[in-house]
């Protein structure tokens, strides 16, 4: 049985289903995700465009070029995903799905445009989570918060 997941933008406008996700799922390092996620890569899957449908609001789409477009949220500026005009499926953004983690990447692409910083990663100094290393901010951040929950609600207005 093929599991239904749910997603959408930070500020909850946009919702979308998936009813199912193609063996696709990927990171694109190319200069053009680069610049469309505001991003070192793009996190995609691929679903069938039978199996996927917009529930709540209307992305807007920017045509990267001529038969690609992509689709994020006009009022929060979320990346949603990647539309070939030609395909049979869209490809969308990992991490505007409600659980993300559970999509594990099958490969990398568009090498030529991979980052350096990206070798960096595992050396990194680790901190924290922010509640407990900033638990006065953490506190500021969850009164104001205006993120939509990582599920389905039936209507969702942000605090602003």
């Amino acid at each position: 049985m093929v599991q239904a997941r749910s997603g959408g933008c930070q500020c909850g406008r946009v919702r979308f289903l998936a009813a199912g996700l193609l063996d696709n799922s990927h990171v694109c390092h190319c200069r053009m995700c680069q610049k469309a996620t505001g991003n070192f890569f793009a996190a995609l899957v691929g679903v069938p465009l039978k199996d996927f449908q917009v529930m709540r609001g209307i992305p807007a789409e920017f045509h990267s070029s001529e038969k690609v477009c992509r689709g994020y949220c006009r009022d929060c500026g979320t990346p949603l995903y990647y539309r070939h005009h030609d395909s049979q499926h869209i490809s969308m953004s990992i991490g505007a799905f409600d659980e993300p983690a559970s999509i594990p990447l099958n490969f990398q692409l568009g090498m030529e445009g991979r980052l350096p910083q990206m070798d960096q990663l595992p050396g990194l100094q680790h901190f924290g989570a922010t509640e407990d290393e900033m638990p006065e901010e953490a506190t500021q951040i969850s009164r104001t918060n205006n993120q939509h929950p990582d599920h389905d609600t039936e209507v969702w207005e942000p605090k602003s």
